[in-house]
């Protein structure tokens, strides 16, 4: 007898239904230890983590509609700030605050530029050197990926 995959077909299509019934980009489902997120790309403004072991991709954008891979910054620009885990990223300390750092501001090292939240503990994101942040790539509350850029400073 095979052995059953603890992920439901049914349950894929039930999410991918509902991120195009409600215009989502993602949504994930834990129960105990199974957590499946199932995500699609719309434009190349939105940046969809990496896909997880139990992700599944629906509706993916035609690929003419993304962005020449060097007009963003990626992790090997020298000023990328990546993220030092899996989790969520917030740029502000609370929903109604104002973010801790916009394109524009010169910030000093170790000052906190965003939060990451994992496993429900925020951990401060800080500013690894001196200068002006040129690139923010994380919206407030985006699941982002180890070693994930989150913004540039230069």
């Amino acid at each position: 007898m095979a052995t059953k995959s603890p992920i439901d077909p049914e349950l894929v299509r039930e999410l991918a239904e509902l991120l195009n019934q409600t215009d989502l980009t993602e949504i994930e489902v834990e129960k105990g230890d199974l957590r499946v997120r199932v995500a699609r790309s719309l434009t190349a403004t939105v940046q969809v983590p990496a896909a997880a072991p139990l992700a599944v991709a629906a509706a993916p954008a035609p690929v003419a509609a993304a962005a020449p891979a060097e007009s963003k910054p990626t992790a090997a620009h020298p000023g990328a700030v990546t993220s030092p885990m899996v989790g969520t990223a917030y740029r502000r300390p609370s929903p109604e605050a104002k973010p801790f750092v916009e394109i524009g501001s010169v910030v000093k090292q170790g000052e906190r530029i965003l939060l990451v939240e994992a496993m429900k503990t925020f951990n401060d994101i800080v500013a690894p050197r001196a200068g002006k942040v040129t690139a923010i790539l994380v919206e407030d509350g985006q699941p982002v990926e180890y070693g994930e850029p989150l913004l540039v400073i230069e």
